[in-house]
């Protein structure tokens, strides 16, 4: 068995921010998402592959520089070009002849993956874990299982009436017989591109189980709101080398790169995540990811996002994404 990390997309519910940076290597504090889905693949002793595009190539080859991971690169640099990710995964799977255990690289969970392969090799058919999300209306956003004894009857992606509250999570473990009907469906030129529709067609053809997860939690990384629900659940406090007044009041659970400097009457936190060099002046930081070499003075920001390089004076900002190197002021200083 070989496990495929599919890293290639490229997150355009979350621009500008991951114009220049890909989803899977947005930080949840010290780790990034993709360290968190490699943590909980790596201890079952598969070889490892990281499917992701030419545009993001460099940034996770310094990823895998200390990894056990080898990339795969697809010959794209824009949305416009990629091949998506069923058609992505076809061709890997071509290559690699072998059983499949696919992961979604913006994939957070915190359920452990051991039960659901243990569930894989007693059935010996595709696999594809299930979350229940609790909420029709909820459950309309995703693909959802309609389960008959375990047993997948039909996927439906993005129904108008869910037949159940299960959804596809992007985990998935396919034996051989399905990899083959990968193929064949990448092969047949179906334009119906991805893995939710692949499953309709698989069900179509051979046994398709689920495994739900009960216990735990799951993030679907696809915007701002659940980036940042995300990096409340997984941050840690850890604070580095760093310049900071007295007065400045920090409120765990913070991470605080080096180099960074938090003058007068600062607060930061709960729950922010500040990069590398930043430059903090009577300002207030909670529930937000701030990038390298950001400066704010006078500044209040919750739930946002703010891209390396920018600078932000006399504003208040809530639930924004700012785009690298801008500056933005209100009035006179």
């Amino acid at each position: 068995m070989k496990v495929i990390i599919m890293a290639g997309g490229y997150a355009t519910r979350l621009w500008p921010i991951t114009k220049t940076k890909p989803k899977p290597l947005l930080p949840l504090g010290k780790k990034t998402i993709i360290d968190l889905i490699y943590e909980k693949i790596r201890k079952f002793g598969y070889p490892i592959y990281v499917s992701t595009n030419k545009r993001f190539e460099n940034d996770f080859k310094k990823w895998a520089k200390d990894k056990d991971a080898r990339l795969i690169i697809e010959e794209t640099l824009k949305e416009e070009e990629k091949l998506g990710a069923v058609r992505a995964l076809g061709e890997i799977a071509k290559d690699l002849d072998d059983e499949l255990f696919v992961i979604a690289g913006d994939n957070l969970f915190s359920f452990n993956l051991e039960d659901m392969l243990k569930f894989y090799k007693t059935k010996k058919s595709a696999i594809t874990a299930l979350y229940d999300v609790g909420d029709v209306e909820l459950a309309k956003r995703y693909g959802v299982a309609e389960i008959d004894n375990d047993r997948i009857v039909r996927f439906y992606e993005k129904p108008e009436k869910p037949p159940s509250t299960l959804v596809g999570i992007g985990i998935y473990i396919l034996n051989r017989e399905a990899v083959d009907y990968l193929v064949e469906y990448t092969d047949s030129g179906e334009k119906r591109d991805n893995l939710g529709d692949f499953l309709s067609y698989l069900c179509q053809k051979t046994e398709v189980y689920g495994y739900p997860f009960t216990n735990g939690n799951w993030y679907d990384v696809g915007n701002a709101d659940s980036y940042i629900e995300a990096l409340k659940f997984y941050i840690e406090y850890d604070i580095g080398y760093i310049e900071v007044d007295r007065i400045v009041k920090i409120i765990p659970p913070v991470v605080i790169e080096d180099g960074c400097v938090i003058r007068g009457r600062s607060m930061i936190g709960p729950y922010a995540y500040i990069g590398k060099n930043c430059y903090i002046e009577n300002s207030d930081v909670s529930e937000s990811v701030i990038f390298d070499d950001v400066v704010l003075r006078k500044a209040k920001l919750w739930r946002s996002i703010i891209d390396e390089k920018c600078e932000i004076r006399n504003l208040e900002l809530s639930g924004s994404i700012i785009g690298g190197h801008a500056k933005i002021q209100r009035g006179e200083l």
